[in-house]
């Protein structure tokens, strides 16, 4: 690991590096967004773990009203899930060097979602176990829940 002191560094626009007055400073950030993805100096996934989740988190109450509604079968809003919330939270996870901590702050993530999604509180002392085991498909796979699918696979 290392440690920079220096937070501006000077370049030179457009091959000026021989005049003067053309170089710009620019700030040296602990993390940036490039093509939707949060990167940070130290090269872990958690800064981009918190923004897909907090992304997920978006997605997800764009659709409350659809995939909170008692009259949509509980299959159709699992792959509605599956299709718009969950693949926002992974998208691109398979580029992110991921750990243990990652991976379960993921699962928290989707289980507080789930848990909303079936209208289940923490006070009906539900297991997620149990509410996992009832969102599971073994026919198709993991349909609404389960972060056992094979993008979580690639990246666990």
């Amino acid at each position: 690991m290392y440690s920079i002191s220096i937070f501006y560094f000077t370049f030179y626009l457009f091959g000026g590096a021989g005049r003067t007055g053309d170089s710009a400073k620019l700030e040296l950030v602990d993390k940036f967004c490039y093509l939707g993805d949060m990167l940070s100096v130290d090269g872990d996934a958690d800064t981009a773990v918190e923004a897909r989740i907090q992304i997920g988190w978006n997605k997800f109450r764009q659709l409350v009203p659809l995939l909170t509604n008692k009259d949509v079968p509980l299959i159709m809003r699992g792959r509605l899930y599956s299709s718009f919330v969950r693949s926002s939270m992974l998208h691109g996870s398979e580029t992110w060097p991921v750990r243990k901590e990652n991976v379960v702050a993921l699962q928290r993530a989707e289980m507080r979602i789930v848990r909303w999604m079936c209208g289940v509180t923490l006070k009906d002392r539900l297991p997620s176990k149990e509410l996992r085991e009832h969102w599971y498909c073994s026919r198709t796979g993991c349909v609404g829940m389960g972060m056992c699918c094979e993008k979580m696979m690639m990246i666990g």
